[in-house]
């Protein structure tokens, strides 16, 4: 079946999707071989539990000797060996034929089989390895009851006969059994086909291929895939061109962008559906519809995930495009880490779904990733804390790229965030990388956020000023401050601060309404020598360190003798 499902993948698939295919596909054959051998037999009637006269011992000891050579089972392996092989009039022996039947034997034999793959599937497993049968069936010790199903809604049987010939002893289809093999045959719905086959001597087609297909049903399953497919494409535009006049009614725009974008898993599922109603003409076996049953299945949930994921981008852009997602920079990194977050869940949510389809125990992958994760958290500590960092950093947004901060002892313009470190450019132009758990620990002082930038300083002048002097230079100071254009003027400060040891000094404090530390630092140029300016036409100027030094010369007195 593995065959089959390649025709049905896209032409142009994403990354991810082609990836997540790709895995499926490398891992089909143990899947459907375990398919195959988990069948149940289900048409074989139940045993009476009254019935069982026999010790349990016996029955016991009979399916411990699976090997027995004169058993139903062992009789059925042979027969389902030769035909396998198309060695038909070696598969005859194990048919109950009369004289008038003998020289048919092989077309017998390859009806039977037909029969069989009809949905009318023996599991071999299920059949009584006891070389007297089963003792508890309420049929005669010679007889084994080995199918059960239904023809025009008429209950049919299908059993075997204990008998011998010159090899000894040895289980074989009943008459009845054998005398119902062309009414049985005859209401097959690929009879006809079967005979054109067989007509034109290419009996090797119907012989079993990989997975129980016959050889010429893998010859039709490329050939159904494709017709699907295009089929399919077909379908799937005018469903999206439907589908695009209803979006197109009403007021919203993402309903058009979500119809646009499914376009390429809705030809899929379009594809597999007709694949899956296409597939019921080939009267598969029950292997192979099992095995059809869960690449459908599969397929389908890859279909269903993959529009799920490609809707991530709309939905995205959707929230992106909304006004208060513009206007909030951290609100548009949190889309986008949340989008990219929800595109892995989706991603592995279907993964899981596609091997729940091939039957693999999920449980058991959930509790083996649950102890893989946490050998996984112990071993890559780090690098998880890094990444819950970097949800932290896109979170809070303390800082964005290309803003100036200050990180605990530098200072620096951000240049990068990524999904395990940070990194900045210092004002030496040098390059410091912090791992992002590290640095949502740490103390972060952004510059850029500033809606002002403080101006604060003492001037200060000499002790030659005078008080005239002085009250001239304050009120100087605080009309320069007071009339600039980017002064903020709910707090200017201008007073005369003390006496110092060298000077008189001033405290200047004010804001400056500026964006940027470019247009900080010609702000505080233009104050500062209109500062000057003022000093100097006030008579008085600025004081610098000055040391005093008192010499004191003691007259010498005489000493006493």
């Amino acid at each position: 079946m593995m065959a089959s499902a390649f025709p049905l993948l896209p032409t142009k698939l994403s990354r991810p999707m082609f990836a997540l295919m790709a895995s499926l596909l490398l891992w089909l054959p143990a899947m459907v071989t375990a398919q195959a051998t988990d069948i149940k037999p289900a048409a074989l009637p139940a045993p009476p539990a009254a019935a069982s006269s026999q010790p349990a011992t016996s029955q016991t000891a009979g399916e411990e000797a699976a090997g027995a050579r004169d058993s139903p089972r062992a009789a059925l392996r042979q027969f389902f060996v030769a035909t396998r092989a198309g060695h038909w009039n070696d598969a005859a022996r194990y048919l109950s034929l009369n004289e008038e039947q003998r020289p048919r034997g092989a077309q017998l034999a390859q009806r039977l089989k037909a029969i069989i793959d009809g949905h009318h599937w023996i599991e071999l497993e299920a059949i009584s390895a006891d070389s007297r049968g089963r003792l508890d069936d309420g049929l005669p010790a010679d007889l084994e009851e080995v199918n059960r199903f239904s023809v025009d809604g008429r209950e049919e049987r299908m059993r075997m006969v204990r008998t011998s010939d010159a090899q000894g002893a040895y289980w074989a289809f009943s008459p009845r059994t054998v005398a119902r093999i062309d009414t049985w045959y005859a209401k097959l719905p690929d009879h006809w086909l079967r005979d054109a086959i067989v007509y034109a001597d290419l009996d090797v087609l119907l012989l079993p291929g990989p997975f129980e297909l016959l050889w010429w049903q893998w010859c039709a399953v490329p050939i159904l895939a494709l017709v699907a497919w295009a089929l399919g494409g077909v379908l799937g535009r005018l469903t999206r061109a439907l589908l695009i006049r209803i979006a197109a009614r009403t007021p919203n725009v993402w309903d058009d962008q979500l119809v646009r974008t499914i376009g390429r898993p809705l030809t899929l599922g379009w594809a597999l559906g007709l694949f899956w109603l296409g597939a019921q003409a080939l009267v598969l076996t029950d292997p192979a519809y099992r095995a059809l049953d869960a690449v459908v299945t599969a397929g389908v949930m890859v279909a269903l995930f993959w529009a799920l994921w490609r809707s991530t981008h709309v939905m995205s852009d959707q929230l992106i495009a909304r006004p208060w997602a513009e206007q909030n920079a951290s609100a548009r990194t949190l889309i986008a880490v949340g989008s990219n977050f929800a595109r892995g869940a989706i991603l592995g949510l279907g993964a899981l779904a596609v091997l729940s389809a091939f039957g693999y125990p999920v449980g058991t992958v959930l509790a083996g990733l649950g102890i893989g994760g946490l050998a996984f958290a112990f071993g890559a500590q780090k690098t998880i804390e890094n990444l819950f960092g970097s949800v932290s950093l896109a979170v809070d947004q303390p800082f964005r790229v290309g803003d100036f901060v200050k990180v605990e002892d530098f200072v620096g313009t951000v240049e990068n965030i990524g999904m395990r470190s940070t990194r900045f450019r210092t004002l030496d132009r040098t390059l410091v990388i912090i791992p992002n758990g590290k640095l949502s620990e740490q103390r972060l002082e952004s510059f850029q956020v500033r809606d002002r930038m403080r101006l604060a300083m003492t001037l200060g002048l000499t002790y030659g000023t005078t008080h005239e002097q002085m009250q001239a230079v304050l009120e100087g100071l605080e009309r320069i401050l007071r009339d600039h254009p980017r002064i903020w003027p709910d707090a200017v400060v201008v007073k005369f601060l003390g006496f110092g040891a060298s000077s008189l000094d001033i405290e200047v404090m004010a804001w400056f309404q500026v964006p940027t530390w470019a247009e900080f630092q010609a702000c505080r140029q233009e104050v500062l020598l209109r500062f000057m300016q003022v000093v100097e036409q006030a008579g008085s100027s600025f004081a610098f360190p000055t040391r005093t030094v008192h010499v004191v010369h003691e007259s010498a007195t005489p000493q006493p003798a």
